[in-house]
């Protein structure tokens, strides 16, 4: 879905719109489906999709973010992001949402629900910390979130990543739950390990984005460059979404659907999760001011988490068949279909935010 045909919800542009970004909800659906069926129906595809790794990386899911995220990043226009960086109410607002309130609240939500499944409830707070660098590019994008804003604090988020997850896993795994008199545990992760997804995930992609606008405006032009080459890659970007879901749901799917009742369990805390870290970026976007573009910016890199990572930590600390790896495999099967379904909510609530701003205008005029 372009910025542009998003911007509205009159009819004859919602009908002009490619049949992949008018029913991506459905394509999404049945990805996820497909995926599923695949990984329960055919033996060995999870293990032979698993061998093919650069580094510890599955290079299927490796391929399918660069060429989902690549498109979005080319779209940036990095000689605005000194407006970004000066926004001192968006930057504060999102470390306090990521770093602060979220892994928290994981915590919170984990004891709550799984007091009695401490392998699924490490595994979940093993998601809270793992904050979102990949997927929240696209979800941003399709909202008609700030394209700029995204890509700072994404990058923000990746700095603290390396720096921080190993000290907050130490944290909620071992020193609160000793503090408060519960269970703990432990997590065994290097900022290397960090540093690397960081790298392949956001790095490759932000690289060549920016390469792309900076020598394909200096060859032919920016007007050619926003209105003939964005449009030729734009569809890329669903294109591998919807291969990264395939892929994923294909290399766990037996271990989902052989489990539904431990699936279930697992989804209440996320369900609960995704809605109000969303929400409260929503209400912190708006009570201090944002406008609608960075408001949705600030709402979807505070919901999204780090799936790659989480899993990845997972299986090497605990194991591939471990309770905390499923609880990290089925963190995106519930973010996908509900952070799509948010990215509906937000543009409904664009309408609002332009109500508001046009009365804000108003009352200044007069005054």
């Amino acid at each position: 879905m372009s910025n542009t045909a998003a911007t509205t919800g009159h009819p004859a542009v919602v009908g002009k719109l490619s049949t992949l970004d008018r029913y991506l909800a459905v394509w999404i659906g049945v990805a996820m489906v497909v995926g599923l069926l695949v990984g329960r129906w055919i033996p060995g595809v999870n293990t032979a999709l698993d061998k093919v790794q650069i580094d510890g990386i599955s290079l299927p899911i490796a391929l399918g973010l660069l060429i989902m995220m690549y498109p979005v990043l080319a779209k940036v226009r990095y000689d605005r992001l000194d407006t970004v960086t000066g926004d001192k109410k968006l930057l504060a607002g999102s470390l306090f949402l990521n770093w602060v309130l979220g892994p928290a609240l994981m915590f919170a939500l984990a004891w709550l629900f799984l007091p009695d499944l401490p392998e699924y409830r490490t595994g979940l707070i093993i998601v809270g910390l793992a904050r979102c660098i990949a997927m929240v590019i696209i979800w941003n994008d399709l909202a008609c979130g700030d394209r700029e804003a995204a890509a700072v604090l994404v990058a923000i988020n990746s700095v603290f990543q390396v720096i921080m997850f190993a000290v907050l896993g130490w944290f909620y795994l071992s020193v609160l739950p000793g503090w408060l008199g519960l269970e703990q545990t432990t997590i065994d992760t290097s900022p290397w390990q960090i540093a690397k997804s960081v790298l392949i995930f956001l790095g490759i992609p932000l690289l060549a984005g920016f390469l792309s606008r900076f020598f394909g405006e200096r060859a032919k032009g920016r007007d050619w460059y926003d209105n003939k080459f964005i449009p030729k890659i734009s569809p890329w970007a669903l294109y591998g979404l919807l291969f990264t879901i395939v892929v994923l749901f294909s290399m766990q799917g037996e271990q989902i659907t052989s489990q539904p009742w431990d699936v279930v369990r697992i989804a209440l805390p996320l369900l609960a999760y995704f809605a109000l870290m969303w929400g409260g970026g929503y209400i912190l976007g708006a009570a201090i001011g944002l406008g609608y573009e960075r408001t949705t910016t600030l709402a979807f890199t505070a919901a999204g988490n780090n799936f790659e990572l989480a899993i990845a930590v997972a299986i090497a600390t605990y194991g591939a068949t471990s309770g905390q790896a499923l609880a990290g495999v089925v963190g995106p099967l519930i973010e996908v279909p509900v952070l799509v379904g948010l990215v509906y909510v937000s543009l409904a609530l664009r309408k609002r935010f332009a109500v508001e701003e046009v009365s804000s205008s108003r009352e200044s005029a007069r005054s």
